[in-house]
């Protein structure tokens, strides 16, 4: 695992304000044999020139406006390496991300997924006039694939993204993982800045929880088919298999 080459996928909508600093934060890892792939999904921005300037193995793919999840998918379709990660371009990645996750993933073989912490932080000005991060209390364990790392095998098994859920397609993927067996570990170190802004897709309450509503009512139609009608909560959903 120490020589395997790693896939960043980054989708991007109108993300000229975070995006460079999204990849500098995996250009800052201390692994450095892995490729990002940076999917515009329809941006009508300066997204696209801010990615022609980047340096080093990134690659640009534009596609027209059609979610999150189709872009990831899109990312998936067109990765190299036979491990995963993804950053959202808002977010950011503390600079052991990749070299402690891909450490556990080479202990166990059979381990196909590890999951870290998140932090929520929130950009401030210093007084010294430059941009500062404010870290809010507590890491959390959420199931955001920023914080995650897959083997590539895991999507063979699991499936891509739903482009159906424009919101929670991640908590789908992460529950439909669960269902199937898949070896999840996860670990208590943060691997993920979540960066918290006027623009965030959470901030849409009502419609991330109705689509978070969709998510268990797809999750109880497939244990309806296999005789088990009984949905755990999502945080029962993530714990360890080890």
């Amino acid at each position: 695992m120490n020589k395997s080459l790693v896939s960043v996928i980054i989708p991007v909508y109108n993300g000229e304000t975070f995006l460079a600093e999204a990849v500098e934060s995996i250009k800052r890892q201390a692994y450095q044999l892995l490729e990002i792939i940076i999917v515009d999904d329809g941006s009508t921005d300066a997204t696209a020139r801010i990615a022609s300037n980047t340096k080093g193995d990134v690659r640009y793919v534009y596609q027209p406006n059609s979610g999150s999840p189709s872009a990831r998918n899109k990312g998936l379709k067109l990765a190299r390496g036979n491990v995963i990660a993804f950053l959202d371009a808002d977010d950011l990645w503390p600079e052991n991300k990749l070299e402690f996750q891909l450490a556990l993933l080479s202990k166990d073989p059979a381990l196909e997924v590890v999951l870290g912490y998140l932090q929520y932080i929130r950009s401030s000005q210093g007084g010294d006039g430059e941009p500062k991060f404010e870290k809010h209390p507590n890491p959390r364990p959420e199931p955001n694939l920023g914080a995650a790392m897959f083997r590539k095998s895991a999507f063979d098994k699991v499936g891509f993204f739903d482009e159906e859920l424009p919101y929670c397609d991640d908590v789908d993927w992460f529950m439909r993982a669960k269902e199937l067996g898949i070896s999840m570990l996860i670990h208590k170190e943060t691997t993920l800045y979540y960066r918290r802004h006027e623009r965030n897709m959470t901030n849409q309450r009502d419609l991330h929880r109705s689509y978070f509503a969709t998510v268990i009512k797809k999750a109880l139609d497939r244990k309806r088919k296999l005789g088990n009608g009984v949905v755990k909560p999502i945080s029962k959903c993530l714990e360890s298999d080890h």
